[in-house]
């Protein structure tokens, strides 16, 4: 009897590792709805590319070496075709597989525009396969930073990546974007920032939608656990804790805009709403519902201050904003987690997010440096000018409605 409970309970915590690693897949849909809503109409087709192509490479770089980096035993080994303990190697596998891809999703809108095809994916390549899985190793691992310490040892806690995922992913990016400049026509010889405006709202709030409706797999398959009564309400927990600070940050970043320009902002609202699901990432199974509500207010107001003083006051040309939603929320995130769990401190909290910054930034930098030096990494201002679309894909996206 007692073994047939836990083989019951292996199948159904394999089985809920599968459908939240298919809702985090789905993610990869919301990713590129919203990038190709943010951006102009010319470059829509190879954004689309990006997205789909960065999916493809994450899987296979990972599989091939990326996941044998950060937790040793990977497939072409056979290190994870077996049974684990609680659930399936496999499904593990998966469930990582998707994490990878979407820290590299982040990327793909922040060099959007200007950004060579097939330099972003040879980045991408070096990215998923080791970048990446280092920090993760450091990080969810366990292991020791370079043999020197472990953040685990210094109180550091990422339930479900807002450092580990999406605050490497924002660093990765503003490493790309600092390499490529801005796009052409973004900034005036005074200094001044023009508005490029996305050419589909509506595809950008369906992108939206879908990045929330996948956080659910996201956060709850964090859990790791369904079949028990305690990991059941665990999870129930952090579904309702990651809908209410979404729900926080759209309301906060509406009044923050409404505040500051008399007007609702429906680009803002969206980011509102990636901002507050970000901040929770990092803690979403200690807060109440109040207090992941606030939590997610919080990132709501950080993204829309971040993303006017970036592009203001640093000039960065960032055309989703998702140097800000991942990376300054993202470290906000890590600092709420001590709020609400007095197992972790501060100063592990910094400790950690300074180490995946400084460590994917800095090979980032380098990364993308190299790949300017040997294959470049931006297309020209004729080709800007005409559109990424022709100059990357030799197609356009809504060709109907350009002749």
């Amino acid at each position: 009897m007692e073994n047939t409970i836990l083989e019951m309970q292996f199948a159904l915590d394999t089985f809920y590792f599968l459908m939240m690693g298919a809702l985090v897949m789905w993610m990869a849909a919301g990713f590129s709805m919203l990038e190709a809503g943010m951006v102009r109409s010319k470059n829509t087709a190879e954004i689309l590319t990006k997205n789909i192509g960065l999916f493809a490479i994450a899987c296979t770089t990972y599989m091939v070496y990326g996941y044998d980096l950060m937790y040793g035993g990977g497939i072409l080994l056979d290190g994870i075709s077996g049974a684990g303990e609680k659930y399936s190697n496999a499904s593990d596998f998966f469930f990582q597989v998707v994490f990878v891809a979407t820290a590299m999703s982040i990327v793909s809108g922040a060099v959007a525009e200007r950004m060579k095809l097939f330099s972003f994916f040879a980045f991408a390549v070096v990215f998923t396969g080791i970048i990446y899985p280092m920090e993760g190793a450091w990080t969810w691992a366990g292991e020791a930073v370079f043999g020197l310490y472990t953040l685990g040892d210094l109180g550091f806690a990422d339930f479900a990546g807002s450092g580990i995922v999406h605050m490497a992913g924002a660093a990765a990016a503003l490493a790309g974007v600092i390499v490529l400049g801005a796009r052409k026509g973004k900034y005036n010889k005074d200094g001044s920032s023009n508005a490029i405006p996305g050419a589909n709202m509506p595809l950008a709030t369906l992108g939206t939608f879908i990045l929330w409706m996948g956080w659910f797999g996201f956060n709850g398959g964090s859990v790791l656990a369904m079949a028990s009564k305690e990991s059941a309400n665990a999870v129930a927990m952090v579904f309702l804790n990651t809908n209410a600070a979404a729900a926080g940050g759209v309301i906060a970043a509406l009044l923050l805009v409404k505040l500051i320009w008399g007007k609702a902002d429906l680009t803002m609202a969206l980011n509102g709403a990636l901002a507050g699901l970000v901040a929770i990432t990092a803690g979403p199974d200690t807060p109440t519902a109040l207090e992941a509500t606030l939590i997610g207010g919080v990132g709501g107001i950080l993204v829309v201050i971040s993303i006017s003083v970036l592009d203001k006051v640093f000039k960065i040309d960032d055309p989703v904003g998702a140097i800000s939603v991942h990376g300054v929320v993202g470290l906000w995130g890590l600092l709420a987690v001590p709020l609400t769990n007095s197992s972790v401190s501060f100063t592990g909290q910094l400790a950690g997010a300074g180490t995946i910054f400084v460590w994917v930034f800095g090979t980032s930098l380098v990364l993308w440096l190299v790949l300017k030096a040997i294959m470049g990494v931006r297309i020209s201002e004729e080709e800007e000018y005409e559109g990424a679309d022709i100059a990357e894909c030799g197609l356009e996206a809504y060709p109907e409605f350009t002749k």
